[in-house]
């Protein structure tokens, strides 16, 4: 199989290895394979593909949609970042947890983020092309978001060597109980 799609710690996240084909001229691998993932269980359509380049320490997130919650298939072309994500589904045994690993341009790995998670990931590189496919449309309307360092979720960060840099958006964000009613959440 071109594409291993392994399990995380909590249910619905995947961790995904494309198998790289490599030789003197580079590298050629496939990023998405629906009928490889299809048979490990994740069975997502994606309506819309993003893009973003950030520079070293940059840290986006903790990012979600309440009505209209967004799947994620996230991975980094160029450079590596922290990703992170925090269950948000009500009545999940996972519910507030959270889940992260590096991905890398190196390594060509991916993260599978199912809908119904806060997502986010900081820049561990001098800059790093970060890609991701998306289950549903963006809807500015319907955004919310968590702080990235609520100690109620603890998610364990790795240093930078300097504090992270937000936007002021993401900096005015609110902790994990403030942040509202998660009954509308799939």
């Amino acid at each position: 199989m071109p594409i291993e799609v392994l399990p995380l710690s909590i249910e619905g996240l995947y961790s995904i290895r494309p198998k790289v084909f490599g030789d003197a001229r580079g590298y050629f691998f496939e990023s998405y394979n629906e009928r490889d993932l299809a048979r490990a269980g994740v069975t997502a359509r994606f309506v819309q593909d993003n893009q973003s380049k950030s520079s070293r320490g940059v840290l986006r997130g903790l990012h979600y949609q309440k009505k209209h919650p967004q799947g994620k298939l996230v991975r980094v072309i160029e450079g590596e970042v922290f990703d992170a994500a925090v269950d948000l589904r009500p009545g999940s045994a996972s519910f507030g947890k959270w889940e992260g690993m590096r991905l890398s341009g190196e390594l060509q790995n991916q993260f599978y983020i199912p809908p119904g998670f806060a997502h986010g990931f900081l820049v561990l590189s001098e800059t790093a092309l970060f890609a991701y496919k998306c289950t549903d449309f963006y809807d500015p309307a319907d955004e919310d978001g968590i702080r990235w360092d609520d100690p109620a979720i603890g998610i364990a960060w790795p240093d930078t060597g300097a504090a992270p840099v937000l936007s002021a958006k993401d900096l005015a964000l609110p902790s994990f109980d403030a942040a509202g009613v998660y009954g509308d959440m799939v």
